[in-house]
């Protein structure tokens, strides 16, 4: 039996109804000749780049969007050369005010009937998602740090009390979990914000260097000195010196930091007199000074000194809600710095980034990113341009689920483990969590979550599990 012909209704449409369309759309559209000419311009073109179509039309494609892509880097060219559209491309526009617009763009390919006859491009204007990206930004961060953890959070609100005081203060963290970035926000908020802050990491030196190094020098003082050299001490008059790895320091250096902190004075080496000082001293260290004391290795009359105020930093594997946060910050800097428009990173790299324990915390995480920067071109961070220990999915302890798990099961795994460090406690873990309690509540629900019955026992299955079971 054969089939009815088709009655024929389509007709395709013209260059008025195609132009209504183009002029409809939020993104501006435009399309060149095979020289790089402007054939057509919509409604958002003229407006993102104050151009009017009259005006566009004819202008070579550069002339009009000047684009930081313009040239060699050619969204259209691209494109043509490669026959791989481009998609999402982060760049900038100049409108004719000279301000300088974030977009992103796509380009591909312009056929009729089978042949080339040019490119089209698409520009999305970015202001409003840069802006949000800041506000959310702006929302976590406190000086130049960044969480949205409630333990910094608690920090946070510490610090500008804590820079009321001249007290000294004792950093507790992991090597890379901003030790000195706290000690500069205890500085800038303090009296002393408009002196020096001078920095010395005591684990770097030998013990004659550090001591030359903090108190300085007077020419003849040893065989090299030729001439007299200014101490740390004296350079961060009226201001803070920070003492990182404390730790580290002998015996002997401690019995002389102990006389600055008691008697606020010191002795350059071969000096006859002494020299009165009035810094701020803040101390950091990754180790535990209280096993330290205990194993005679460290003075406790000094450890008593600067142990006034500690501040104890976890590291990133304890604050992995904060990392998409710094991923993004990071990927912002570095397409800044190395001036390239890199949008985002895979969900399997941002699986692998929430599964791996950064034993460098936030400083490997940003070495991280930077060596996926050196490697990806533009466009996404896939897998493939992770260095070698995060793309193996590496982890050292189960507080993240393995890796493959979707963006679902890892955002259930996160509320159901911030609710039992929380004792089930919604309000703080919704507090932890950065969110507000009501969306926590809807994401329970959502998820199915068990809670604990009113007798206080906990759900049967363990938070590290993806789902909890509900109790009989």
């Amino acid at each position: 039996m054969s089939t009815p012909a088709r009655s024929s209704s389509y007709h395709p449409l013209g260059p008025e109804q195609t132009e209504i369309i183009l002029d409809s759309l939020a993104a501006g559209i435009l399309t060149v000749d095979l020289e790089g000419r402007i054939t057509s311009f919509n409604k958002a073109a003229e407006e993102m780049t104050g151009v009017p179509r009259e005006e566009a039309l004819g202008r070579d494609c550069s002339e009009v969007l000047r684009s930081s892509l313009c040239g060699d880097d050619c969204p259209i060219r691209q494109a043509r050369s490669t026959g791989v559209s481009v998609v999402n491309k982060l760049a900038y526009i100049v409108d004719v005010h000279g301000t300088r617009m974030p977009v992103s763009l796509t380009a591909a390919d312009l056929l009729e009937g089978g042949r080339l006859v040019g490119g089209v491009e698409s520009f999305r204007d970015l202001r409003l998602v840069e802006e949000l990206r800041k506000k959310v930004e702006q929302s976590y961060s406190f000086e130049d740090i960044l969480s949205r953890n409630h333990r910094m959070r608690e920090i946070f609100e510490l610090v500008p009390t804590i820079a009321e005081s001249d007290s000294t203060v004792l950093i507790e963290g992991e090597t890379g979990t901003g030790k000195e970035l706290v000690a500069r926000a205890i500085h800038n908020l303090s009296d002393r914000g408009s002196r020096p802050f001078v920095a010395v990491n005591c684990g770097a030196l030998q013990d004659t260097l550090l001591e030359s190094e903090l108190f300085g020098y007077e020419a003849g003082a040893f065989t090299d000195a030729k001439r007299r050299k200014i101490g740390r001490f004296a350079r961060a008059e009226g201001g803070t010196l920070f003492l990182d790895e404390i730790g580290d320091v002998s015996a002997a250096l401690q019995v002389r930091l102990l006389r600055v902190l008691q008697e606020r004075e010191y002795e350059p080496l071969g000096a006859v007199k002494t020299e009165k000082t009035d810094v701020r001293i803040l101390t950091a260290t990754n180790k535990k000074l209280e096993a330290l004391v205990k194993g005679g290795t460290f003075r406790d009359d000094l450890y008593y000194r600067i142990d006034v105020v500690r501040l104890s930093l976890p590291p990133l594997r304890e604050r992995k809600e904060d990392i998409p946060l710094l991923v993004d910050h990071f990927m912002g800097r570095f397409n800044r710095v190395q001036n390239k428009s890199i949008s985002g990173v895979s969900d399997e790299v941002m699986h692998l980034l929430m599964d791996y324990d950064y034993p460098g915390n936030v400083r490997e995480l940003e070495n991280v990113i930077e060596h996926a920067f050196v490697l990806c071109r533009d466009g996404i961070i896939e897998a493939k341009v992770l260095p070698r220990s995060v793309n193996a999915g590496v982890t050292s302890g189960d507080e993240m689920p393995s890796r493959g798990r979707s963006l679902a099961e890892m955002e259930e795994f996160t509320i159901v483990d911030a609710l039992h460090r929380n004792d089930w406690n919604r309000i703080a873990a919704a507090r932890e969590l950065g969110i507000h309690k009501s969306t926590l509540f809807r994401k329970i629900k959502d998820y199915d979550i068990s809670l604990p019955e009113k007798d206080g026992r906990s759900p049967r299955k363990d938070p590290k599990q993806s789902r909890v079971a509900d109790p009989d």
